[in-house]
């Protein structure tokens, strides 16, 4: 499918003037207001944080979150506080290397089972895995690894883990710079993988592997359309040529031999792409109910572009993008993960300290948008 024109507008704070200076978050108080007239405020929820790379939900409204130095924090939402439910002794934490993706099972419920994706430390190099624990009074423990030896670098790593509506483990895996495994169906580098939650593969993966899509460069956000069940995937380009894809299984993608605008015979084509770079990372659909105009709209953490993207999915055509709207360029620095959350209120953190951003007293944070009354 070629990549379709959009139209990209912006929302901003009311009143412009008396903005905060730069490098100062904006007051609670603030309100936004985006193209179609949704108010909302932003609250911050946690201050302090390393990097946090990932965040999930428990059915009791805790939240799961990763922070790349290796730490996995059980957040209380309610009392602004968390406590460290793992620290990882394996890590492999140089560039864009670490902790990355948590997911929890969907019978977290009843099975306590929490998934982690990060780059361990073997030998002198290092490796991408994919593994299992169980959450017990807070704490993370009975560790099983069930994919390892995913190619590993400094950068393009992937990491995003999200179980998928068929109860299967999806996690991107970045081409951790050899961009020749991106084609290479014997790699587990620049794919989608998929497996079962016991960590054997799937029946159905077109090659008999964890793979599930390939030529990839760097995905790092992945979710569900909450309607047609199509799965979207956000990744980064090299120089621009950023992309969102719609992903059909056992695809080939095309990178290193396509981005952005060009084609290629058996290769899929982004429905969108970003020149200049934003660099895309988490990326979720809306599910909740506060937000009635966010329903199965498509939000994205940008990194250099320091804004949440919204995208609008066209109903009759619902591999098509309506239109994009940038929401707070600029104003919270660069984020790295968004989440809907079982409140109906969208769930962001920052990625400030990361060594690229320009981080205030503050970061990192984990923000929560909520409407403006």
């Amino acid at each position: 499918m070629l990549a379709t024109q959009v139209v990209e507008t912006r929302a901003c704070p009311e009143p412009a003037p008396g903005q905060n200076p730069p490098g100062t978050p904006p007051a609670t108080s603030d309100v936004f207001t985006t193209r179609d007239g949704v108010r909302f405020r932003v609250e911050t929820m946690l201050t302090g944080l390393e990097i946090p790379w990932s965040m999930a939900f428990a059915p009791d409204g805790r939240l799961f979150v990763t922070e790349r130095p290796g730490r996995v924090r059980i957040v209380n939402l309610a009392g602004a506080t968390s406590a460290v439910a793992l620290t990882l002794d394996d890590g492999f934490t140089q560039g864009e290397a670490g902790l990355l993706g948590v997911a929890l099972d969907p019978d977290f419920a009843q099975n306590r089972l929490v998934y982690l994706h990060y780059t361990a430390r073997v030998g002198s190099g290092a490796v991408n895995r994919i593994v299992r624990y169980r959450e017990a009074g807070g704490t993370l423990g009975e560790r099983i690894v069930l994919l390892d030896n995913i190619p590993a670098g400094t950068i393009h790593d992937g990491g995003r883990l999200r179980f998928g509506p068929d109860g299967s483990l999806y996690a991107t895996a970045g081409d951790a710079s050899n961009e020749n495994l991106a084609q290479d169906v014997a790699s587990l580098a620049g794919k989608i993988l998929r497996i079962n939650r016991d960590g054997t593969t799937p029946r159905d993966n077109r090659f008999s592997s964890p793979i599930y899509t390939y030529g990839h460069r760097n995905p790092q956000g992945i979710d569900w359309h909450p309607a047609t069940g199509d799965l979207w995937a956000s990744e980064h380009g090299p120089t621009g040529n950023d992309e969102i894809n719609a992903i059909q299984s056992g695809a080939n993608f095309g990178w290193p031999r396509i981005e952005g605008a060009a084609t290629m015979p058996s290769m899929e084509s982004p429905i969108t792409f970003f020149n200049p770079a934003i660099a895309p990372s988490g990326a979720s659909f809306y599910r909740g109910q506060r937000f009635p105009q966010f329903v199965n709209n498509l939000f994205v953490a940008t990194l250099r572009g320091t804004m949440l993207l919204r995208i609008t999915i066209d109903t009759a055509s619902p591999r098509r993008i309506a239109s994009q709207e940038r929401l707070l360029e600029g104003t919270f620095g660069r984020i790295r993960d968004v989440v809907s959350g079982p409140d109906g209120f969208l769930y962001l953190c920052t990625n400030n300290r990361d060594g690229r951003g320009n981080p205030v007293a503050s970061d990192d944070r984990i923000l929560r948008i909520v409407p403006a009354s």
